[in-house]
């Protein structure tokens, strides 16, 4: 075989594995521009799109109408921001459709690399993983946000420049953008732009989605055997710290709402710490069964004494040639001094 051919052979399972590759990432791609198209569907007259901006938003709704604005508003102020907004939220929806495509042909690619155990151990955190995220990015929107809201929103002495126009101007309509008259001072109102709040409310939703993945990253690690039950709970002092500044950083300068995730985060940190010693045990008693356990934690009353050297062997006294070589040198000695004398 030629030098050439070797070369041709031993590159043909590369080949094989980037067309695999290249397979799954068009099929990936295709699930996500799927995704998207989905997104820009008109349904009732708005696209899905629009109906998702709207669920988002929600939370800054309902806190303006709690502070007594009848007619909340955002704004944009380029011609093509409401459409890269509408655009943008369709990335992430679109993806979050296509996801079970996306993992699916990542597991297909990875799998035939695995060994029977390593795909049993791997597979149910593919499917916690997505679970967790969600139940993150649901707390986020539902409990995090509006009292995030509620506390930014609370600083504007009003809260639209709508709020003082009702009753005070019955000739104009409705729809009108009218700024309220001020006698001194300057009238503080939110009349904020969409793509700003969108913002705000994404990266509460990327950020509890994250912060929800602990337990699972945690598990896989125990699993893998980088992490400990008893490490993370020698540690946890440190954690409640980082914790802490997690949540004044990702909540905003208000005590109930870091409590909120403090206390949430917390409580994953130590379902963790439950899930690595599930998995600690695990381990242990399938390799007591398989008999490579070792009981290094033994009491030394309990444990066995050490064996001397050469103890399950035969006696080296016993040994012939070792008896012979003695008897050698001890010959060797009395010669020499018996020259000596």
């Amino acid at each position: 075989m030629s030098r050439t051919d070797e070369m041709e052979e031993s590159a043909a399972p590369l080949i094989e594995h980037l067309a695999e590759l290249r397979t799954r990432l068009i099929r990936s791609v295709l699930a996500l521009l799927v995704g998207i198209s989905i997104c820009f569907i008109p349904i009732g007259g708005d696209f899905i799109a629009v109906h998702i901006l709207n669920f988002l938003l929600s939370p800054i709704e309902a806190s303006l109408r709690a502070l007594g604005d009848p007619s909340p508003t955002l704004q944009y102020t380029s011609p093509q921001e409401y459409l890269f907004t509408l655009f943008r939220i369709s990335m992430v929806f679109g993806f979050a459709m296509a996801f079970p495509v996306i993992a699916f042909q990542m597991w297909r690619f990875v799998a035939p690399g695995l060994y029977k155990n390593e795909k049993g151990a791997f597979l149910p955190f593919m499917v916690a993983s997505p679970f967790m995220f969600l139940l993150g990015a649901t707390f986020a929107h539902f409990v995090v946000t509006p009292l995030a809201m509620s506390f930014f929103l609370g600083f504007a002495d009003v809260s639209s420049i709508f709020a003082n126009l009702l009753g005070n101007t019955p000739e104009l309509p409705a729809d009108a953008v009218v700024v309220p008259e001020t006698q001194e001072g300057i009238k503080v109102t939110f009349f904020g732009k969409v793509n700003e709040s969108l913002d705000i409310t994404l990266k509460f939703i990327i950020a509890f989605g994250l912060c929800f993945q602990l337990p699972v990253l945690l598990t896989l690690m125990g699993k893998a055997g980088l992490v400990s039950a008893d490490g993370l709970g020698s540690v946890r002092k440190y954690a409640m710290v980082g914790i802490l500044v997690l949540a004044a950083l990702v909540t905003p300068p208000d005590v109930v709402t870091q409590l909120i995730l403090f206390t949430v985060v917390y409580g994953l940190y130590e379902v963790s710490i439950f899930l690595v010693r599930r998995v600690e045990a695990k381990r242990e008693a399938q390799l007591r069964a398989e008999g490579y356990y070792d009981d290094e934690d033994e009491p030394a009353d309990e444990a066995p004494a050490a064996k001397r050297p050469f103890e399950d062997e035969e006696d080296p006294e016993d040994d012939p040639l070792l008896k012979e070589f003695d008897e050698d040198e001890d010959d060797e000695d009395d010669g020499m001094v018996d020259k000596t004398s």
